[in-house]
């Protein structure tokens, strides 16, 4: 690695992390002070007013690339056009008469409204937004989730939740997608929903994991399941791509 000048400015500094981060999608705050020369204490001061500013996540000894967790009513409104394409390459791995868990996100219920009707599919899901995209649609059977309703996260969370998806033998998963690591697999921020995803997953024959390009290069704080678990990756073309193609997974591009 290129040792960095020790005249580097801070705001120069700050941006060659949020480089960094890009393009790793972590950073460790010991090695960053080796290579800038600065103390750890600046670099500390570094990440602070980068997570202030929503370009990396705090972690210990650290930090992580901030992967869009914003409230999903202002999730449904960023880049709906790309959703939608994934979307449609989604929908193309359904089947007629099967059972699909959808999860709650921005994307998944674009998925929810590009299913294809009169296929006799049964939905279950954690979201109102995903029930409601199917509702009165001919040819569909939805089973909403209980549980504690989630403002940010758009679905129901908890216990009751879990309970009743461990009841449930599906075809098809969609987990939320906040991060997938191409050497650790699937990643989530909160810790409850995290459980939800994780009995989704152990419930279901296939997992399809959604994402856009950037969430191929975010990282989160939970793991969800390895990258052995998932058996599609629904993406779209970008260099990010290559790291996947050397797994076992189906990589279907929008």
């Amino acid at each position: 690695m290129n040792r960095v000048a020790d005249t580097t400015l801070p705001r120069e500094r700050a941006q060659l992390i949020v480089e960094r981060l890009q393009r790793d999608g972590r950073v460790v705050a010991a090695e960053l002070a080796a290579e800038f020369r600065v103390s750890e204490d600046s670099i500390r001061r570094d990440l602070r007013e980068l997570a202030a500013a929503g370009q990396c996540k705090r972690v210990y000894g650290g930090a992580l690339l901030a992967a869009n967790f914003a409230p999903l009513r202002q999730r449904d409104a960023q880049h709906i056009a790309r959703k939608q394409a994934l979307a449609r390459a989604a929908v193309s791995l359904v089947s007629p008469g099967q059972i699909l868990f959808i999860d709650a996100g921005s994307t998944n219920t674009q998925i929810a409204l590009a299913l294809p009707e009169r296929q006799e599919l049964t939905v279950i899901t954690n979201a109102p937004d995903v029930a409601n995209a199917l509702l009165g649609r001919p040819g569909f059977e939805v089973i909403l989730l209980g549980g504690r309703l989630h403002h940010r996260i758009g679905g129901t969370i908890g216990a009751q939740a879990v309970a009743q998806v461990r009841g449930i033998r599906a075809d098809l998963c969609f987990p939320g997608i906040c991060s997938v690591d191409a050497r650790s697999g699937i990643w989530t921020f909160d810790d409850e929903e995290n459980l939800l995803k994780q009995a989704m997953i152990q419930a279901s024959g296939e997992t399809v994991a959604v994402a856009t390009e950037e969430k191929l290069q975010a990282a989160a704080t939970h793991l969800t399941a390895g990258l052995e678990a998932v058996t599609h990756l629904v993406t779209e073309a970008s260099a990010a791509i290559d790291c996947f193609a050397r797994t076992n997974i189906n990589i279907v591009l929008a």
